[in-house]
């Protein structure tokens, strides 16, 4: 995407200075977050038979926040593609603060919505602002879109602890099939850094050291292939459903986005309440630890949390969809292990991984994160089944705004440029 760009050593040092300076700054925001999104989940736990009611009054103080303050940062993740992709200027600080907030608020009172969205917004806001300031004095070729990179990858890293999954998310994810080498050192040193000081300040990673050492028979890497078909095709109907849904919901209420999240917030409340008091509320992480922990999953675990987490998102509740496909895929992976005939620790990691992949359409960054999170013993199995998820997924994403190819982007990036002319 921005390919030869001449950086020289003195560039690069730049690119390393700024990198530590988001990662640290990025890091210490991502444990505020962290930390008060913690705390917002053990008030809903305590409370939640009363706070699920005000869900949709909720629904309505997070559109009304954004339609009076949001301006261009009501766009979200959208918006932070766009930067990236070199189709808007920058993020507005606003950003931050907001999107902090109102997941806060989507959280406390019971809605099914993941974190990462918000780590992410947070990494590409401030970056965004320290590429305006180095801008005043020092300039290279698509800064912005490198700044933007570095950025994603500070926040994701220093939410989930897994810098290598972070970089490579953030490299990958903007343009299908797509590396963007020239953000690599900047991105990684802030990666490492907001890990490093998000860790210090109490925000941990999810970690299970999975048993490995099942040889590579036939019949086992078969079992592998099918298992990846199975998440890719999950993966994809997340995507697919969140997008079909979303879409409707807007059709529906068009230019009525306060009577679409009070009414679809008070059938979020109906469910969630009814559907075994809260199980499906927030991100799901706790499903997952009942997954590895050998407690009790019904078969629909899955199913719900996907459908819940669909129609939250879509009402206009923020949040995240990363954390719910982790959810979902474990979850799936431990109605899925004895049919297999395997281990559930091992197909629950291997879901866990795949259908985040599958999701988000990317390749590296799943099997990275499964590394990270279940040890690198599991790297084998988990490249065989990401990748068949990966191929499965129909080129499907939870991110509305990424690009499908290389060609898709320079098409697109020559018609604005044929417009601004």
């Amino acid at each position: 995407m921005f390919k030869n760009i001449g950086l020289e050593y003195r560039d690069i040092l730049v690119l390393g200075v700024a990198g530590v300076v988001i990662g640290a700054a990025v890091g210490v925001l991502d444990a505020v977050f962290g930390r008060i999104l913690n705390y917002c989940t053990e008030i809903r736990l305590e409370y939640f038979s009363w706070l699920i009611f005000f869900l949709p009054l909720a629904g309505a103080a997070i559109v009304g926040l954004y339609r009076k303050l949001g301006k261009s940062a009501a766009k979200g993740m959208n918006l932070v593609f766009q930067v990236g992709l070199g189709e808007a200027p920058g993020l507005p600080v606003r950003m931050v603060p907001l999107a902090m907030i109102c997941t806060w608020i989507t959280h406390l009172f019971g809605g099914s919505a993941g974190r990462e969205g918000v780590a992410i917004q947070i990494g590409a806001a401030v970056s965004s602002n320290v590429e305006r300031f180095a801008g005043k004095w020092w300039n290279i070729r698509e800064r912005k879109q490198i700044f933007l990179i570095t950025g994603m990858a500070a926040g994701f890293s220093g939410l989930f602890q897994t810098p290598l999954a972070a970089i490579f998310f953030s490299l990958e994810v903007l343009i299908v099939g797509q590396l963007e080498y020239s953000a690599l050192f900047p991105a990684s040193v802030a990666a490492f850094t907001a890990g490093a000081i998000s860790g210090q300040l109490g925000i941990t990673k999810f970690h299970m050291e999975i048993a490995h050492g099942y040889g590579i028979s036939l019949s086992f890497m078969l079992k592998l292939v099918v298992l990846g078909l199975i998440f890719g095709i999950v993966g994809t109907l997340f995507a697919e459903g969140i997008r079909q849904v979303r879409s409707r919901l807007n059709a529906v209420f068009t230019g009525h986005p306060f009577r679409k999240v009070i009414i679809v917030g008070c059938i979020l409340a109906v469910l969630i309440l009814a559907l075994h008091q809260g199980r499906y509320s927030g991100t799901g992480e706790s499903l997952a630890e009942l997954c590895f922990s050998g407690g009790e999953i019904y078969w629909y675990d899955w199913f719900l949390k996907g459908i819940l987490t669909i129609l939250t998102l879509s009402a206009g509740f923020v949040g995240g969809e990363v954390a719910p496909l982790f959810t979902i895929g474990a979850c799936l992976g431990t109605v899925l292990a004895p049919l297999f005939g395997l281990p559930a620790p091992l197909v629950q990691a291997l879901g866990y991984t795949a259908v985040f992949g599958s999701g988000t359409n990317t390749l590296i960054a799943a099997i990275l994160v499964g590394s990270e999170v279940f040890g690198y013993g599991m790297l084998p199995y988990l490249a065989v089944t990401c990748i068949t998820a990966y191929i499965f997924n129909l080129n499907k994403s939870i991110f509305s705004a990424q690009k499908k190819s290389m060609l898709q982007y320079l098409k697109e990036r020559m018609k604005l440029e044929g417009e601004d002319e």
